[in-house]
């Protein structure tokens, strides 16, 4: 049979990557596929479901055909998904009712408003502010907005899940509605306590309980997949994690204190706190990590909207740069002292604000600001955004986080990755190897399959260091200066 492989899914905002590791946890082959970004006149954002499976399919078969394997020496799979984005579908025959709702789409910031007395409450269940950053919201809305979501829950037909929930009907032999804990716990309908789907506030957002799937533990075997026939038998899927969650995993952060920060579309600070849901009161969310071998894990962790798809939008939209990797060079070409700062409130503000209200702004503009001065800005507000967060999370132990490990797209900007250390004044460690979310999964899965040690697989891991070189004074001063700069962003009563 030769050589055995885990195949992992990451299905991320932007688009599917298929990836394949092998017996020593290394990256074998990657795969990609980008789907559509569906944004109307209103500023919602939406993803065809179908598309995303399609994609996901194609991907999984497109890299076993690329590493030049047979389809027998694949043992096991892992997915790892966007997280809070919402989809809603038929239990029998699979079709959606609607398109997904994208985590980015403030559609249901109405609906928010309706539950301002039950705020306190669902945060202290869910850990998460009431926000329609979070499927609790975009779910009521397809209940009160699509019809037949309506008539499908009165006849006890309707799934309504997060990505992951979604892929697993579509791939797994069983047609399985199944979640695990890391994506359930974002879900702002789980009680992260008591680990079930909470009635109350299930009740309240008029999503009916018997719609949302079963929630496992992130190593369980959810189900059999032969890929719609690819594979000549059904292997098991038995690692699921939320993106984050899957970067957390993959970053070897299994220990409490220990950080990460994905830099993708948007951007997670996530922070491993144990075995014991800890709160905090400064916009930071208390999350499960993931639920493994019994037992669950949770997290700190702060969230934005905008951080790489800045990048994007000062290349589609602002045309300002034709490529990503243009901007270190151009925000090393920046005039140092300009002090041109750029807040990304395309719609509203996430961590630690959570104001939905606030809008995007330049602020500091002087007659000598150019384009590379204004790439500067809106490269460097990913770092400040990434170090508000940071300035928020000691560790348990109320000590000031040493080591930041950073993933993702942007974590490849070495100008960005400098001046986030410089910000933030601690080490910022980028791993060699880029898929942390799809390598997470992979783990997880192989780890459950028995295929890797826990011990060891993460050992051969190697990264790049970037370490602290600004002043105090100097970083004191940019870093207020950007505090000013968000204060006019937000909305005031």
């Amino acid at each position: 049979m030769g050589e055995q492989y885990i195949l992992a899914v990451d299905q991320s905002t932007q688009g599917t990557k298929g990836l394949l590791f092998g017996e020593n946890g290394k990256l074998a082959a990657r795969a990609d596929i980008p789907h559509r970004q569906i944004v109307n006149e209103k500023g919602w954002v939406e993803h065809d479901p179908e598309e995303i499976m399609n994609n996901t399919l194609e991907v999984c078969r497109h890299v076993i055909r690329k590493a030049d394997i047979s389809p027998k020496q694949i043992l096991a799979m892992g997915i790892s998904n966007q997280r809070e984005t919402s989809v809603a579908w038929n239990r029998d025959t699979g079709k959606p009712v609607c398109n997904a709702i994208v985590w980015q789409c403030a559609r249901a910031a109405g609906l928010v408003w309706q539950h301002q007395a039950e705020r306190e409450a669902i945060r202290r269940k869910t850990g998460i502010p009431l926000s329609p950053y979070f499927p609790a919201a975009k779910m009521s809305w397809i209940m009160e907005n699509v019809r037949e979501a309506e008539a499908l829950a009165r006849e006890g037909r309707l799934c309504l899940g997060t990505v992951d929930s979604w892929l697993l009907y579509g791939l797994t032999e069983e047609r399985v509605h199944k979640t695990d804990y890391s994506n359930a716990s974002r879900t702002q309908l789980f009680d992260i306590e008591k680990l079930q789907w909470d009635e109350e506030i299930c009740k309240s957002f008029q999503i009916p309980r018997e719609a949302l799937p079963q929630v496992c533990m992130s190593d369980s075997c959810f189900g059999h997949t032969t890929l719609k026939g690819f594979l000549p038998r059904p292997v098991p899927v038995c690692g699921v994690l939320g993106d984050s969650h899957g970067a957390l995993f993959g970053q070897d952060c299994r220990l409490p204190g220990q950080m990460k920060a994905t830099y993708g579309t948007g951007s997670s600070v996530m922070m491993n706190i144990g075995d014991k849901p800890l709160r905090s009161h400064k916009g930071i969310v208390t999350s499960i990590a993931w639920g493994m071998e019994g037992r669950v894990k949770y997290v700190f962790e702060g969230n934005l909207n905008y951080t790489g798809a800045v990048i994007c939008w000062l290349q589609n939209e602002m045309g300002l740069i034709s490529q990503p990797g243009e901007t270190a060079q151009l925000a090393k070409e920046a005039n140092p002292g300009d002090r041109t700062y750029f807040v990304p409130a395309f719609t509203g503000l996430g961590a630690p604000y959570w104001d939905d209200r606030a809008t995007g702004m330049f602020t500091g503009i002087t007659r000598t600001t150019g384009r590379k001065e204004m790439v500067k800005a809106c490269l460097e507000c990913i770092a400040y955004q990434i170090a508000d967060l940071v300035e928020l999370m000691g560790t348990p132990k109320g000590e000031k986080p040493q080591i930041l490990k950073a993933d993702g797209g942007p974590a490849e900007n070495d100008y960005l990755m400098g001046f986030q250390s410089d910000i933030t004044d601690i080490r910022v460690c980028v791993p060699e190897i880029k898929e942390l979310s799809g390598m997470g999964a992979a783990y997880m899965a192989g780890i459950s399959a028995g295929f890797y040690l826990p011990d060891t697989i993460f050992k051969g891991i190697t990264y790049q260091e970037y370490c602290p070189s600004m002043d105090r004074d100097r970083r004191k001063q940019l870093f207020g200066g950007w505090k000013q700069a968000v204060e006019r962003a937000l909305i005031h009563e």
